[in-house]
């Protein structure tokens, strides 16, 4: 078979809200994480500097914010948001589920 297949929901989330595919998939050069944020929900602040990953973030339903360097960027549904790897981000979402996909590598 040439291609592998997996729903998120089926993939154990981890802090509540993100199922990370890459290992499900057996992605080797690429992260494909699917993040279902209740309200209140805020992810660990991070980079991938070490790694050289740079990210996509994208808000497929709800609204949130995502700090880049510390900087508050409000996203709605649709938004997508490119972070390259030295910089800090963090997730914080607002009032509302939302639900984000994020893609990653080198």
């Amino acid at each position: 078979m040439s291609y592998t297949t997996v729903n998120y929901r089926d993939v154990e989330p981890a802090a509540g809200a993100m199922h990370f595919l890459r290992d499900e998939l057996g992605c080797e050069h690429l992260g494909v994480t699917v993040v279902d944020c209740d309200p209140g929900w805020t992810g660990k602040e991070h980079d991938h500097a070490q790694r050289d990953h740079e990210e996509v973030y994208l808000l497929i339903d709800g609204e949130a914010t995502v700090v880049v360097d510390d900087e508050a960027v409000p996203l709605e549904a649709g938004d997508a948001i490119r972070i390259p790897p030295g910089a800090t981000r963090q997730i914080r979402n607002g009032d509302v589920e939302s639900t984000f996909v994020l893609v990653g590598a080198p």
